[in-house]
């Protein structure tokens, strides 16, 4: 099967179910007609500006410049962790934190990937190590974002207790420990889900884009399952730094529960 080239028309008539959606989203007045028209113009202007860029990186195939896109995509990603919390660490922790999470977790993953498995030459060709990066980044973004969300949330519904345990004699991380397990686990939900059903339920962009290329089915499905292994090690190291070190940073080495350096909730 030959490489499928999609012309500007093609891209314009699979717009049109957006399109359908939108006046869906008007006749049953659900308010989201502008959202999606917007979402949708960003992800157009982002896309285009992102396939000039890549063109140039790996045209000038050099470990800085390539560097210097991976950095900024973390930044990005890191900003969108913070969009995605209702309540927020004060000061610059509100976007460090998950910014930090990301760029040791994605770093790491990415670099394993390069030089034990897939070993492009030379080892930082953009061609392989952006994609490879902004797949682990994507599904640990979402990872971070719900583990620190709900680790946020939960602190501060959980309070009474917390503060209840601490009186009994117990430690600080001892009486977060509850509430600390279920941010992890609602961290690492998605990406559980997404490997019990992935092949089963669903084939994964990546492996489509592959077989409509004419790759074998086979080889696409090792490509797969290699990268569904570094989200997975991506996504975990990721919400484990990001969830330990919220929980570390809502409390002092005194024991005490510190919500003073936690924003109010948005639209309080």
């Amino acid at each position: 099967m030959s490489f499928i080239s999609l012309s500007a028309l093609d891209i314009g008539i699979a717009a049109l179910l957006l399109v359908m959606n939108a006046l869906l989203s008007v006749i049953l007045r659900l308010g989201l007609a502008r959202q999606m028209l917007i979402a949708a113009t960003r992800m157009v202007i982002q896309l285009l500006l992102l396939g000039l860029v890549l063109k140039v990186l790996f045209d000038l195939a050099s470990p800085l410049f390539t560097s210097a896109m991976g950095l900024i995509m973390i930044l990005f990603a890191g900003r969108e962790v913070m969009a995605r919390q209702s309540r927020k660490l004060t000061g610059w922790w509100a976007y460090g934190l998950g910014t930090t999470a990301m760029l040791f977790a994605g770093t790491v993953v990415t670099l394993f990937a390069l030089t034990t498995q897939v070993r492009p030459d030379p080892w930082y060709e953009a061609r392989v190590a952006l994609p490879l990066l902004g797949m682990i980044l994507g599904n640990t973004m979402t990872g971070i974002a719900l583990g620190l969300d709900r680790l946020l949330t939960s602190t501060v519904r959980e309070r009474g207790s917390i503060e209840a345990r601490l009186a009994l004699g117990h430690t600080i991380t001892e009486a977060m420990s509850g509430v600390t397990r279920d941010a992890l686990r609602s961290g690492l939900m998605p990406i559980i889900n997404s490997m019990s059903a992935v092949g089963l339920v669903s084939i994964p962009g990546m492996m489509t884009g592959q077989i409509l290329a004419g790759i074998e089915p086979m080889e696409a499905v090792k490509y797969q399952l290699l990268i569904m292994f570094l989200i997975a090690g991506g996504t975990t190291l990721g919400v484990l730094g990001a969830v330990l070190a919220g929980g570390r940073r809502l409390t002092d080495n005194r024991h005490r529960l510190r919500l003073d350096r936690l924003s109010a909730e948005n639209g309080d």
